[in-house]
């Protein structure tokens, strides 16, 4: 797994360190996992900090998952159109247990307006656009990115993370 390249480690949904994290009471398997990745590759791309904040966040690791994702905001000037830095907030504040702050990020989440004009990068219909998964099929997702998961996160609010952030606490889409 080590030597496998970002994209297979990273974004093959059915291999790489996913495939670690799908088996029952692996998710400290795979953040250990994520973290040596990095560590042999130098490399600490925004996106497997945040996947090992996760695994860890869902292991009870509430600290450490903290820390982690806390340094995937994105920084002053760069941008962020789809509201990352909002969604960081959100599960962050999630985390600490901070419902209003939890609250105040998904109302400015929610005020994120899709980008427009004849070259926007996506399109948005009814409130959600087509995430392209490269093999051919799309998936429908509301805009903007991430609501349905803050949405999940207040609406299970005294639920652990790894609960809280998927299955019956997030809408599904119509």
């Amino acid at each position: 797994m080590l030597s496998l390249n970002e994209e297979q480690f990273d974004q093959d949904m059915d291999g790489g360190w996913r495939m670690i994290a799908a088996r029952r009471g692996c998710d400290l398997a795979a953040a250990d996992l994520i973290r040596d990745w990095r560590q042999k590759h130098a490399r600490s791309a925004g996106l497997l900090i945040w996947h090992e904040g996760q695994l860890r966040a869902n292991a009870g690791q509430t600290q450490e998952a903290i820390a982690l994702m806390a340094q995937t905001r994105r920084a002053p000037g760069v941008p962020d159109g789809g509201g990352w830095n909002v969604y960081v907030d959100a599960t962050l504040a999630f985390l600490r247990k901070d419902r209003p702050a939890l609250e105040e990020a998904r109302s400015q989440l929610a005020a994120i307006q899709p980008p427009g004009g004849k070259d926007a990068p996506i399109t948005v219909v009814d409130g959600y656009f087509d995430v392209d998964l490269g093999n051919g099929k799309t998936h429908k997702m509301r805009w903007p990115p991430n609501i349905d998961v803050v949405e999940g996160l207040i609406r299970c609010f005294d639920r652990p993370y790894v609960e809280a952030y998927g299955g019956d606490c997030q809408a599904r889409p119509h």
